[in-house]
């Protein structure tokens, strides 16, 4: 959470927060477990007229931001988000329509339903590690003859088997490119997969030989690493956000819980041992904000230390918040791991979050590398 937002950013924060708790309570979540979608359409319509899906888009295409740094705007909604262990695909759909956005007049159709809430969209970016029992085939984009061609397959795809559009980065030979690929087009294959979130959805989505028009490569083909790169800032922003969002709920319970529950004939929270612990995990969640807002700002203004940052606060946050979620997960006791209790709805957020777009050790090791080059220069 911003430390000091504007009166928009504080109105458009509590608006959305109101939103989610009327719309999607703790119970309501819980029904939302067995449902294919993981949300209703007329839930992530609304959510759109409120500003979820056009921050990271220009006014031009009919977006625009509150304080004119769009993504930290954006990380508002990714806290509450969070907080309430929302569905919908908030990070990928973003991400097709900041991408969309940078070249709008040439997918005004596909960014105009993305902006409106009526099409979502899910971004095809990760692939399985070579040598892993799921490895494939990576992605491949072959571009001739006016039309594009895609072969492959990716996963795990947030949002694969519910997206209306699939956003593809692929290669091209040495080079990437960025492909938007109906999810009906022929040839598509879609395979969901378990997830550890209630409500998001998660699939393998196979390409075998996808034509699609040369008109549906965004930007220029061959020349989208740049747009993957920024893609993916974009992306661990808005999951470092909904991360501390999940590890602030999930600490309020718990120290609620603590005063609440007796241990011969004191509350919990009374117990030196217990204070101190409570003190540590306040420590990490204060910090974890700190690294989350820093980090979002310097990739909204495009700062050089941006991508030291982004490491630093994947890896703090999930490191310290697995530990955080651990600690307040013993300090309830038995009910803690029950699926009748709330806690275990945000710590399955903040699990999910933890491993995606890079763990914790790979962000350390990216991290130590932008420091070499650095110091070497």
């Amino acid at each position: 959470m911003l430390l000091d937002p504007s009166p928009d950013q504080e109105f458009f924060r509590d608006t959305t927060a109101r939103f989610l708790a009327e719309k999607v309570p703790p119970d309501g979540i819980r029904r939302l477990r067995d449902d294919p979608n993981g949300f209703a359409a007329d839930y992530w319509r609304a959510g759109a007229e409120l500003g979820w899906t056009g921050l990271l888009v220009d006014e031009e295409h009919d977006g625009g931001s509150l304080s004119g740094l769009g993504l930290v705007d954006l990380t508002l909604v990714a806290h509450e988000f969070g907080r309430h262990a929302a569905p919908g695909p908030l990070c990928p759909t973003n991400v097709a329509a900041e991408m969309l956005g940078r070249y709008g007049n040439d997918h005004e159709e596909a960014l105009a339903a993305l902006l409106a809430g009526s099409a979502t969209a899910a971004w095809c970016l990760d692939e399985p590690h070579a040598g892993s029992r799921t490895a494939t085939a990576p992605v491949e984009i072959r571009i001739g003859g006016g039309e594009v061609v895609v072969t492959g397959t990716k996963r795990p795809v947030e949002a694969g088997a519910t997206a209306d559009l699939l956003l593809v980065t692929g290669g091209t030979g040495q080079d990437v490119t960025n492909v938007l690929v109906p999810r009906d087009a022929g040839g598509v294959s879609v395979t969901p997969l378990q997830s550890i979130d209630v409500t998001r959805r998660y699939a393998a989505v196979e390409f075998d030989e996808v034509r699609v028009p040369l008109s549906s490569v965004v930007g220029e083909p061959g020349g989208g690493a740049d747009d993957a790169a920024r893609a993916q800032r974009t992306a661990l922003v808005i999951s470092c956000a909904e991360s501390v969002g999940a590890l602030q709920t999930v600490f309020d319970l718990t120290v609620a819980w603590a005063f609440d529950r007796y241990s011969f004939g004191r509350p919990l929270a009374s117990y030196q041992e217990l204070k101190h612990r409570f003190a540590d995990m306040k420590t990490w969640l204060e910090a974890s904000h700190a690294i989350a807002d820093r980090a979002a700002g310097a990739v909204a203004r495009s700062s050089l230390d941006a991508d030291e940052l982004l490491c630093a606060a994947k890896a703090y946050i999930g490191q310290y918040g697995s530990e955080l979620v651990q600690d307040c997960i013993q300090i309830h006791g038995g009910i803690g791991v029950t699926y009748e209790h709330d806690l275990h709805l945000y710590a399955r957020r903040a699990a999910a979050n933890r491993s995606g777009f890079g763990t914790p050790a790979e962000h350390r090791a990216r991290l130590a590398d932008i420091v070499e080059l650095r110091e070497a220069s």
